[in-house]
């Protein structure tokens, strides 16, 4: 097997779609599939299971994606060593963040390291951000932008960028079928809240602390789409502020002046721990630290 073959068979197993994996492997599905014949005969075993409509990995191509990530990752560190010693670093790395941390943060994070390494391209995914740290303990990204959990999986080098306050918001028209704004939420207050995740273990936290057992009027994923719903007057929120502060709806609703307040969000950059060996990732990680 070599390092192309490995490449294609990590697409497959990520995409689980012969078309988007040989798109990026740049082969045809016929060429893919015989790729991955080819390296199932060598290592002795089936590594999908597949028919016309579905492609799933076995028990076995769990195990060899676990091997190929490695295998692969080894191959990086050793090329770009090797650049390194010609003096010149070049490669890829890849981010994961939200569309709000997107616009907050990675023009700082960015514009300096684009300059001093031109030629390492920054391959960037946004999606929720909830899902950062698993991206990051998956092996699918290289840094993720992420709120720092209570407790840091192990194996996660965590660098702090910002703190954001965790706020909760009102409609600035007031709640439907209510005559006064609200001014604290009660018993009696409907509420939009993450479905799961830090914000909403933070919250939980806080109602139970407050003895208030509030009405779920919606549970979204994305904090965006919170402030969205309060904004229309459906209920309460609690968002991180960068998530205010980027939203086209801000004006639409306001801040209440809550006590105790909520534990803010610690955001950073994660990583693994393990890929600070590789060069092209620790050239990122220490400019990172040396400029925040």
């Amino acid at each position: 097997m070599d390092i192309k073959q490995l490449k294609q068979f990590v697409h497959l197993a990520e995409t689980l779609h012969f078309g988007r994996a040989s798109e990026a492997s740049y082969i045809s599905p016929s060429a893919l599939s015989r790729s991955i014949k080819q390296l199932e005969e060598e290592v002795g075993t089936d590594l999908f299971e597949r028919d016309n409509r579905s492609v799933a990995l076995t028990a076995e191509g769990k195990i060899f994606l676990d091997y190929a990530r490695d295998s692969l990752g080894q191959w990086d560190m050793v090329r770009t060593q090797l650049m390194e010693r010609s003096g010149e670093l070049q490669g890829e790395i890849s981010m994961y963040c939200s569309v709000t941390a997107s616009y907050s943060f990675l023009f700082d994070i960015l514009s300096e390291f684009r300059t001093d390494y031109p030629k390492i391209e920054i391959k960037l995914h946004t999606g929720d951000h909830e899902h950062a740290i698993s991206r990051i303990l998956s092996g699918d990204e290289d840094f993720a932008i992420s709120a720092k959990p209570d407790t840091l999986p192990a194996g996660i080098a965590f660098k702090t960028i910002a703190i954001s306050p965790l706020l909760f918001i009102a409609p600035k028209q007031g709640l439907q079928g209510q005559d006064k704004p609200p001014v604290r939420p009660d018993n009696s207050t409907p509420m939009i809240l993450s479905e799961a995740g830090l914000a909403r273990k933070r919250v939980d936290r806080w109602f139970k602390d407050q003895d208030i057992k509030p009405i779920i009027y919606a549970q979204v994923s994305g904090n965006e789409a919170i402030v969205s719903m309060v904004s229309l007057g459906f209920g309460i929120g609690v968002v991180p502020e960068i998530v205010l502060q980027n939203s086209p709806l801000a004006n639409s609703v306001e801040v209440l002046d809550i006590t105790p307040k909520l534990k803010a969000y610690e955001v950073g950059i994660v990583t693994l721990e393990k890929k600070l060996k590789n060069p092209l990732i620790n050239a990122f990680w220490s400019q990172l630290t040396q400029s925040t």
